[in-house]
């Protein structure tokens, strides 16, 4: 899901394979990696992320996956 705020986008991901805390921060880093100025939400039980970004989907999702997490 995507939602329009301008410049910047809301962006919600199914993000499944995140175990523990040290999963969320290889994540966070990922984003931050492609968007230093992103705000992120993780909620792993949920294997929810949504990010606020000045990029696409497809850029996000794509770092994460980098990291080794399957995002849908």
């Amino acid at each position: 899901r995507n939602i329009d705020l301008g410049r910047t986008s809301m962006i919600e991901l199914e993000v499944t394979g995140m175990t523990c805390g040290h999963c969320e921060i290889a994540v966070k880093k990922a984003v931050m990696r492609l968007d230093p100025q992103a705000h992120i939400e993780i909620d792993r039980s949920h294997n929810k992320v949504v990010v606020q970004i000045e990029q696409a989907r497809e850029s996000v999702a794509h770092v994460i996956a980098d990291e080794g997490y399957q995002v849908a």
